[in-house]
């Protein structure tokens, strides 16, 4: 037999293998790991898509949140897990920020993962404690030029899609503030509710809340058109950031390798439900659904990281 009809007959066996997998495809508990804590629009998306998957798939699906170090602790945890389909990550931007924020990585954040689907885009907004006293973007390019390095904005922790839009809004306006960071958005949210730091990029869904209910301002968002939820808000490119168009992203991945059978599968119920039934869920909180294939997904995370080594590099960021 010559090595091309031993070769194909490999390949032949390998696809028919992945495929009887699939079919049995889950039977026991799925697990969504989420490298951030509980009560971000991470943990929400993954919950609500969660429940649709546990229903569609008839197996339990279990949110796992494994906080810390910018996500590190939760994605090198996935990254070397079994590729079977049922340890998977919920995703975001810092996947493809950390490649190039930290030197030292124990995973590589696009050759250790395969693309399931892009879930949603995510805007952020730019909220202030209104005893900050500024009332637009202006006023507060402004108080920041007057005290340079004074003022303080919160994050998720360093390289999170808060802080880049946070300094992505500095080289644009020439500002300088001081960078607290947090682990996960939602302690950064309670200390800029509670007075402790200025301001802060916040993801659109656990910003909206406290906008409408008075408690912060929101001075403008990261998306290149305004957010339904936020139709009075201006986009910073309106306020003055002219040209900013910066937002984050959420998506599935699971560990390189996994069959391209069970990826298509777990593909087909999470781009229905977030195209379909959470369609509406998603708007209420400010995501923008997505729902689209594991090629184009794994596209977009190429570009992506090539996008953050450039906004990286101009900001001559490194956090180890």
């Amino acid at each position: 037999m010559n090595l091309f009809k031993r070769a194909t007959m490999v390949a032949m066996l390998l696809a028919a293998t992945g495929a009887a997998f699939a079919q049995a495809f889950p039977n026991k508990p799925i697990r969504i790991i989420v490298p951030y804590p509980a009560g971000g629009s991470i943990d929400m998306s993954a919950r609500m898509i969660g429940e649709v998957m546990s229903r569609k798939l008839g197996q339990p699906v279990l949110v796992d949140n494994r906080p810390g170090a910018s996500g590190n602790i939760g994605m090198d945890y996935v990254a070397k897990s079994p590729a079977d389909g049922y340890t998977l990550l919920m995703a975001s931007a810092s996947l493809t920020a950390n490649g190039h924020l930290f030197t030292k990585l124990t995973y590589d954040p696009i050759k250790a993962f395969a693309p399931v689907v892009k879930v949603a885009d995510q805007p952020n907004v730019l909220i202030v404690n209104p005893s900050l006293g500024v009332k637009n973007v202006a006023e507060l390019v402004a108080l920041a030029k007057q005290k340079p390095g004074v003022l303080t904005y919160g994050s998720a922790g360093p390289g999170s899609t808060q802080h880049i839009s946070a300094m992505i809004f500095m080289n644009q306006t020439g500002t300088s503030m001081l960078h607290v960071p947090y682990k996960g958005g939602a302690p950064a949210l309670a200390d800029l509710v509670g007075g402790q730091i200025n301001m802060m990029f916040e993801t659109s869904p656990t910003a909206v809340p406290f906008v409408t209910s008075g408690k912060l301002l929101a001075l403008g968002v990261t998306t290149p058109k305004r957010v339904d939820t936020l139709p009075a808000v201006p986009t910073l490119a309106e306020a003055g950031a002219k040209n900013y168009d910066y937002y984050g992203w959420i998506g599935m991945t699971a560990p390189a390798g996994t069959p391209t059978a069970v990826i298509d599968k777990l593909n087909a119920v999470v781009a229905e439900a977030v195209k379909g039934e959470l369609r509406g869920k998603f708007a209420e909180i400010s995501l923008m659904p997505v729902g689209d294939s594991p090629t184009e997904f794994g596209a977009f995370m190429q570009k992506d990281y090539a996008v953050y080594g450039k906004i990286v590099k101009e900001a001559n960021i490194v956090l180890d």
